[in-house]
């Protein structure tokens, strides 16, 4: 999966936000360490979403699933909308592919595109549009960890607190699915 779970990319409005919240809970005011707050704020939403298992943040993914006719779970999640599906560099027409997005918020693909055996799914998956719009116990518990990790460096544990409020957010699947 590009860009999947774990790899939070913000946009630049959404970097000087989350920046200047980690910079309050630190108490730091000089912009010398902005960068690295910045990059540490990044790196404390992709631990938000591998423990999560959401995709925090909307934005475009890509999923390569097997052509095989059966029903493919996609990885990430909430799915907001599913763009296309291409094989072998082409987009596929649409009578050859299916797809839908549960209640949950997961997307399911069947491809049958005839002579290929793999194919890449475009999809747009988040469940906010920008650090302002996250629930305040992800965003808080991104600062918490981003000002962890700014002052303790790489190897400190996550704390408690944090996991705290990311819980209620955790999504776990069981490995049988069925779908159709």
């Amino acid at each position: 999966m590009a860009n999947g779970l774990g790899t939070a990319v913000l946009g630049a409005d959404d970097r000087v936000r989350a920046t200047a919240a980690v910079k309050a809970a630190l108490r730091v005011h000089l912009a010398e360490e902005d960068g690295r707050i910045g990059d540490v704020a990044e790196a404390a939403l992709g631990l938000a979403e591998q423990f999560t298992g959401r995709v925090l943040l909307a934005r475009a993914l890509t999923e390569t699933v097997a052509a095989d006719g059966c029903w493919r779970r996609l990885a990430a999640r909430p799915v907001r909308g599913i763009a296309g599906v291409e094989a072998g560099g082409a987009v596929l027409p649409v009578e050859s592919f299916a797809v839908d997005i549960d209640g949950g918020g997961t997307g399911w693909v069947r491809v049958a595109a005839g002579n290929v055996s793999r194919a890449t799914v475009r999809f747009t998956a988040g469940m906010a549009e920008g650090w302002d719009a996250l629930a305040p116990p992800l965003r808080e518990g991104a600062v918490l960890l981003a000002a962890h990790l700014f002052r303790e460096g790489e190897g400190a544990r996550v704390p408690a607190a944090v996991a705290a409020l990311w819980r209620p957010y955790r999504t776990l699947s069981l490995r049988w699915e069925r779908h159709g």
